[in-house]
């Protein structure tokens, strides 16, 4: 399955698509492109690997993705919303997860 997720990352006004794609729904590779110059660190750092979903389901935050965020972004904001969305994307590629929109309101009072 193909997954096309696109994140406005919010108050810094980059924009990035994440393209997942798992022909065996398993193996999960991406296409990330992005205004941030750090998740475009981030997009290299993927670019021609194959994750393995079911294992990074069982790695979580010690996964490939967000270990490689971790390492790659990290002038970045730390709380970013991209990686998670990454490694959403990889859960729907891989039809481990449902695509469904995701959404943060944040409002200062």
């Amino acid at each position: 399955m193909k997954c096309v997720t696109r994140v406005h990352a919010g108050v810094c006004g980059f924009v990035t698509t994440i393209t997942a794609q798992a022909p065996d729904e398993q193996m999960v590779s991406f296409d990330i492109t992005s205004d941030c110059t750090r998740i475009t660190e981030l997009a290299e750092a993927l670019r021609g690997q194959q994750v393995d979903a079911y294992e990074e389901i069982g790695r979580g935050a010690d996964g490939v993705v967000l270990s490689t965020a971790r390492t790659c972004a990290s002038g970045c904001c730390a709380a970013c919303v991209v990686p998670p969305a990454i490694f959403k994307s990889l859960q729907v590629a891989a039809r481990l997860a449902l695509p469904r929109d995701i959404a943060i309101e944040i409002k200062g009072e």
